[in-house]
């Protein structure tokens, strides 16, 4: 009894260990949903850090290992990237938005799962904004702004590239990349969308005037043919009633001459048979046969006649035929003649008006150009004008100035010398006389040096009344004849000092002094 109840007890401790077991185990068992990535970290987790399960489950061993979840949930990382250096030194502004991930490759899960383990989303978005705005820069700094902004494949190509790579290291993927509208502080990119604009609505102007100038001699042409095709086909109907009307004629002038030869017939069977009755009889046979000949006679005659009046019938009909069929001919050949010329008329049109357009807008535009040209080689000339009259009135502004200094300098001088003659101021003009004698006798020189004397032969002969050779006498005129100094410096209102000489009272007469009393 003891035993069995034993036995019991032991089995029921023992069903109650398995179930406990079962249920630990079942706790301690982690599974691992789609979404997100499980970290085993610890002891037993393998060679590496930690081990990462994507799918499918594990079993946590208490104690010595824990786990963590890593969400695989897609992360929008917003990047507004302003003044980019491009390839040819432009500032661009690229805005984008990068969808990013962490990967699901083990590499991937296990960089994840070293780096980002424990960080919530806006830390994470954060570091990936820095690693992509620095990858996203040296992407721009390699690509030139057409570049940018017409091959988009190739750009983001490259960014996926870049960005990729750098992002990898992390345990981070590109899901995918939107770049919104690109533009450039410069105002490049609009000017070379504008010039796209313009080159586009110029080369549709040029391909619909070239549509409708095909359409326009499309259109002529088929107008031209029309034309000749309906007066070809008038000409055709007219030639053909008149045909029809012509055999018509020919057919009852032939009907009317057969009546007429049938009843020319009948009447003479006629008269043969009353002719051979009254043969018969011998009183009247020979009268029979007169009225025979006769009758053949004149029946030949208006078989004759009739067979001419029916040739001149014939031959009038066929005669306004003819000029019927000429009117017509001649009609045709107006209406085609009519044709051509409306079909000139409207390419001389076209002509007229595509030399309109490029010649006389071509000459516009020349007309256009020379006036440019001549308004600025105008602008020019009036620049070029006032440079020189400025230059000239700085030139008469700095002698000007000089001049005035020059005076000055002079005013400034003879005031020094006033002063300094302040006890003589008869000695003043005295000193500045002095000062301009060289001057003064090079005047006097002047006055005889360009006399030309090619030889002065003198016959002296010693004898004079004051007892001078006459080659001595005739030099001393000569010197006599120019002004003495003294009368000079005397009628400029100076008197020459005392060491200069005087002058006698005789020269003073011959001067026209009078003597002092």
């Amino acid at each position: 009894m003891m035993f069995a109840l034993g036995a019991e007890m032991a089995i029921i401790g023992l069903v109650a260990l398995v179930v406990f077991i079962i249920l630990f185990a079942a706790k301690q068992y982690k599974r691992c949903p789609s979404n997100k990535v499980l970290v085993v970290f610890g002891k037993g987790v393998g060679g590496g850090a930690s081990r990462t399960i994507h799918g499918g489950g594990t079993l946590i061993i208490p104690l010595i290992q824990d786990y963590a979840y890593l969400s695989l949930e897609p992360i929008t990382v917003e990047i507004d990237l302003r003044g980019a250096l491009s390839k040819k030194n432009i500032r661009v502004n690229v805005p984008a938005s990068f969808t990013i991930g962490i990967g699901t490759s083990p590499q991937m899960m296990g960089s994840a799962a070293e780096r980002l383990l424990g960080l919530d989303e806006s830390t994470i978005r954060k570091q990936a904004e820095d690693i992509i705005l620095g990858q996203l820069r040296l992407v721009i700094a390699t690509l030139a702004i057409e570049e940018i902004n017409q091959d988009r494949e190739k750009f983001l190509n490259l960014i996926n590239e870049n960005v990729a790579s750098e992002l990898n290291k992390i345990g981070l993927e590109v899901i995918n990349v939107n770049i919104r509208d690109i533009t450039d502080e410069s105002g490049y990119i609009e000017a070379i969308g504008k010039r796209a604009a313009a080159e586009a609505i110029n080369a549709a102007k040029v391909e619909v005037a070239q549509e409708e100038k095909k359409g326009a001699v499309g259109e002529a042409l088929q107008n031209r043919e029309r034309v000749v095709a309906v007066s070809v086909e008038q000409a055709a109907a007219t030639e053909g009633k008149k045909k029809a009307e012509r055999d018509q004629r020919i057919a009852v002038a032939r009907l009317e001459a057969e009546g007429v030869a049938a009843e020319a017939a009948a009447t003479r069977q006629q008269e043969v048979a009353v002719s051979r009755e009254r043969a018969e009889a011998e009183a009247g046979k020979k009268e029979a046969q007169r009225n025979q000949r006769v009758a053949l006679a004149g029946l030949e005659a208006q078989a004759v006649e009739g067979e001419n009046t029916a040739k001149a019938d014939i031959a009038t009909r066929n005669a306004a035929l003819a000029e019927a069929e000429a009117e017509a001919m001649r009609r045709s050949q107006v209406a085609r003649v009519e044709a051509q010329r409306l079909v000139f008329e409207k390419e001389r049109m076209l002509e007229s008006a595509r030399l309109e357009k490029e010649v006389i807008v071509q000459e516009e535009i020349s007309k256009r150009r020379v006036e440019i040209e001549a308004e600025a080689h105008a602008e020019q000339t009036r620049r070029h004008a006032r440079g020189e009259a400025d230059a000239i009135l700085a030139k008469y502004e700095a002698e000007a100035e000089g001049i005035r200094k020059v005076l000055e300098a002079k005013a400034d001088g003879y005031n020094k010398l006033v002063k300094a003659c302040a006890e003589r101021p008869d000695i003043a003009p005295t000193l500045l006389l002095i000062e301009k004698m060289p001057e003064l006798v090079a005047e006097q020189v002047k006055a005889i040096q360009n006399l030309k004397i090619d030889k002065i032969t003198v016959w002296d002969g010693g004898n004079s009344a004051d007892g001078k050779g006459g080659t001595a006498g005739f030099l001393s005129s000569m010197i006599g004849a120019l002004p003495p100094v003294h009368e000079l410096a005397r009628q400029a209102g100076v008197e020459l000092p005392g060491y200069l000489g005087r002058m006698t009272d005789t020269e003073k007469r011959g001067l026209g002094d009078k003597p002092k009393a």
